[in-house]
Formats: C-alpha cells, structure tokens, sequence
C-alpha cells in the first residue's frame, strides 16, 4: 500500500547519515527518493566496512526504498540533467560544505528557477554562518561544541565524553524530515516553497535544551554551573549480568523496598520524599545496588516486576532483535536484498493505520535506476546511451 508520502518526489544529493537518514525517512513513509551520486564511488558509505555482498551496513540502513541515480555534477550536461529532474521534484536536499552548492549552480535559487514550489533543504554541521561554518565536520566535533559531551561525562570538571553512538548525526535526520513535511504542509496551505536550512549543532543544541541546561535557562539568575546528578548510572549489576532499575515516585519507592525486602528503606530520614530522595541519590543508588548483587538478573526482575517497579534488563545488540517484546512489536524485521542477502533491520518507527507503506526495494546500487529515472523525466534512449558515453552518467551496469 502507499504510504502518506506517496506521490511525493525528493531529490536527495547528500552522503553519509545525517541526510540519507532524512531521506529514508521520506522514503519509508512512501515518497519517491532519487538518491543523485557521484559515479566515482557514490555516497562515502558504500565504501565503508562491514560488508556483504557489495553492500555496508551503513549505506544499507540509510538509503532503503531510494533509487539511485549516478551524475557527473561537474560536468555542466550533468548539472543540467539534474535541473531537468529538479523541475518535476517536490523536495530538494544536500548537505554539501557551505558554498559548495552555488559554485556548483544547484543552489536555492537555482532550483527554484526551475522549480517555484520546491522546499529546499541545505543541511550542514555548524550553521551557514559564524567562525565555524567552513569548518570540516564531523559527530564528535558537534558532540563537543554543543556541550553533549560535557553533560556526557557528569559535572563540567569532570572528564567530557561521547556519546557512543553518532547522536548529532541521527538527530539531524530525524529533524530534517520532521521539517521537510511540516514545509510541505505549509506549501499545501498556500504558502508556496521555501527553503530550511538545518545544522547538526542546532539540533543536539535545541534537543539538550529541553532537559539538560537548566542552568543556562534564567538570563538575570545566579546559578552555579552544572554537577552532576550522580555520577551513578541507573545501571546495576546482578550476580550474573546487568538490569536497569529507574524509581521516581514515593509509591515506587515503596514498591522498591517490599521487592528488596528491605521495608527500613520506608523509615529512613534520607529517603522520605521525592526531593530527599533526590538530594541523597548516591546514598539512594548506591542502596538500591547494594539490594540487587546477591540475585540473578531474573531473580530480580521477577521481584521488581511483581511488585510494578519500573525495570528492564540490560540487552546485548546481539540480544536486542531477540527479545519478546521486540518480536512482539515486530520492531525488527528480515528482508532480502537481491545483492546483500538476507538482511535484519529496524523497521520505520511510527506506524500509519490508514496508509501503511509497503517495503519496496532495499538500498540501490551505484546509478541501479540512471536509465529509468531520465527515462521518466523526458530523456529519449539515445541521450541516455550519450551522456553514460560521455561519462556524465553511469548506469550501474
């Protein structure tokens, strides 16, 4: 079935995560994605490790249910080939180096010509502007700059640490598309097109905002830079392995204690109240470690669930797809991608009951739809046979 999305055309020229993410968003949701590449190679992920059949893992789960079109963008046929695509597109997406889209000529502007309505999307990792903005960039830059990995390591004198997964890169993905259909709602309005401009800093920046820089919030206040809440995490060893335990509530806080079987927990003066709780929470953690070594996982995930505690085990990724709740959920679904094989991946998150989109090809190979994408813009047989002759295209043959 078509997704929300259907009917929907995105040129997408971006490499590496944070874009392809955007895109495969789109494309999940039903819109028709025409990944435009370089034939010399094409998106830097293709060539990365973790390999089957041709295919990384990275590429594989950043660019499913696109078609991929290969151009010479350098050279002025292949520029033009990409305008004639333009014009018929909705959305247009690139995350080149600020400038780099105008000395190409496929800048805001450009498109527009050819195409009034199109939302454009220009995606960068400090911003257009500012002392940063030509800057080579990369996650850990953004996780630095924006203060991630100081919240990361605990108190600002403590030693600053990443995030161990890309979280700039991912998060910047998750808002492009957000935006992108929130453009073209507008535009469905009657507002026309228009063009978002997205910085990997601006998005971890706004999404640390909203929990984790309580002390930066009141301009004319007097607060002392941030500590830690603990430098404990909610993560505590069992006599076999791992769970996480997260208590906040006075009636979990009870509940807690009856599964511990420690019911003085109730009586102490450190523990009476949410805020005590809270300023005494090395005490608190430190306790609820204490009355969690000498079980099992399981053991004490029985107590803790028969007594409502919020609690989970901690997974290993190779438990993760495994785990009833997540084959319940059918979170993780299995596909085979005519190259790649048999391939394990995470299903689109938000699920449509009225338009649920169908899967409908896994990541394409380098210039795999050239032929039929100009085909359906207007190029006759022969002009396709030239311009792949003439190297401005390839076809991935």
């Amino acid at each position: 079935m078509p997704g929300p999305l259907d009917g929907i055309r995105v040129i997408d020229l971006t490499s590496m995560v944070s874009g392809p993410l955007a895109t495969m968003i789109l494309a999940d949701q039903g819109a028709d994605v025409i990944k435009v590449e370089n034939p010399a190679g094409g998106d830097h992920t293709r060539g990365v490790s973790n390999r089957h059949g041709g295919f990384s893992a990275s590429f594989l789960n950043n660019n499913r249910n696109k078609r991929s079109v290969a151009l010479n963008l350098k050279h002025p046929r292949g520029v033009a080939v990409l305008m004639k695509l333009a014009a018929g597109a909705d959305v247009f997406v690139q995350n080149f180096r600020p400038g780099v889209v105008e000395r190409m000529g496929v800048d805001y502007d450009a498109i527009r010509a050819v195409a009034p309505d199109i939302v454009y999307v220009s995606i960068s990792g400090f911003g257009e502007r500012g002392p940063y903005a030509a800057k080579p960039v990369y996650d850990p830059l953004v996780q630095a700059l924006s203060g991630l990995t100081t919240i990361q390591g605990g108190a600002d004198e403590a030693r600053p640490r990443l995030v161990r997964t890309i979280l700039p890169d991912k998060l910047t993905g998750f808002t492009g598309s957000q935006a992108i259909t929130a453009a073209l709602l507008a535009r469905e309005r009657g507002a026309g097109g228009q063009h978002i401009r997205l910085s990997m800093l601006d998005s971890v920046i706004a999404f640390l905002w909203s929990s984790d820089m309580s002390s930066q919030t009141f301009v004319d206040a007097d607060i002392d830079q941030q500590e830690a809440q603990s430098f404990s995490d909610l993560i505590y060893q069992t006599a076999d392995g791992y769970i996480s335990v997260a208590v906040q509530s006075d009636k979990e806080w009870a509940a807690f204690s009856r599964a511990a079987g420690r019911p003085e927990l109730l009586a102490d003066p450190r523990f009476k109240t949410v805020a005590l709780r809270q300023q005494n929470i090395n005490d608190r953690l430190a306790v609820t470690q204490e009355s969690l070594a000498g079980w099992s996982s399981a053991e004490c995930l029985a107590r803790l669930e028969a007594e409502d505690v919020p609690c989970a085990p901690v997974l290993r990724r190779r438990d993760v797809y495994r785990h009833p709740q997540i084959v319940e959920s059918e979170t993780v679904t299995e596909t085979d991608h005519p190259q790649a094989g048999r391939i394990r991946q995470a299903r689109p998150a938000a699920r449509f009951s009225a338009t649920p989109p169908d899967h409908r090809r896994g990541a394409p190979r380098l210039g795999e739809h050239t032929r039929a994408v100009l085909g359906e813009n207007g190029f006759a047989a022969a002009d396709i046979d030239a311009l792949i002759a003439e190297n401005v295209a390839t076809d991935g043959g």
